[in-house]
């Protein structure tokens, strides 16, 4: 929607949260669902082997465990997974997208794998570390994919929120009364 106002209430009990990797999801899923009663889910924790450093589930395990979590009534997810990602959108009721800049991305892996120990959305048990993968994921692919993720908001058949800067999604967690 564009020219509209639109709040988290009008978001409806079913939210997919969208955007970069390291642009905030997993902070802002968690602040909602504590705002709102919401159930968090994390498609990263569903994606991959518990207690792995970050090895990936049989696509058709992570297919089955993400359905699941779809059918549920109420639900705050976060993650993109854009082969999963049409049957998910057509169970929300809301999307938020954040496409904060690349250079924020970096500075937010950087600070979760050299500074923070624990995240939401991370794996149970496992401590991140620096990746050069993911830093080239960051600066490459993850990159790339940002117009998909605007696009999404601008198209979305249900209300959404596109959030373009890091100002705007601070403005955003004031105005919904969020906390991180």
């Amino acid at each position: 929607m564009t020219g509209v106002t639109i709040g988290l209430a009008d978001l409806g009990e079913r939210i997919c949260v969208l955007g970069p990797s390291n642009s905030g999801k997993s902070t802002l899923a968690v602040a909602i669902g504590a705002a709102t009663g919401l159930p968090v889910v994390h498609l990263d924790v569903l994606r991959h082997v518990p207690g792995s450093q970050w090895v990936e589930r049989d696509p058709d395990d992570f297919g089955r465990l993400h359905d699941a979590a779809i059918d549920g009534e109420r639900w705050v997810m976060e993650g993109n997974y854009s082969r999963w990602l049409p049957q998910r959108l057509a169970r929300a009721t809301g999307l938020i997208v954040l496409d904060v800049s690349t250079p924020v991305s970096l500075a937010r892996y950087l600070r979760r794998t050299l500074v923070e120990r624990e995240r939401h959305g991370g794996l149970e048990g496992v401590t991140d570390r620096l990746n050069p993968e993911m830093i080239r994921w960051i600066l490459g692919g993850g990159h790339r994919s940002r117009a998909g993720y605007r696009e999404r908001a601008q198209t979305a058949d249900v209300p959404a929120i596109l959030l373009t800067t890091r100002g705007a999604l601070r403005a955003f967690y004031r105005e919904a009364r969020l906390r991180r």
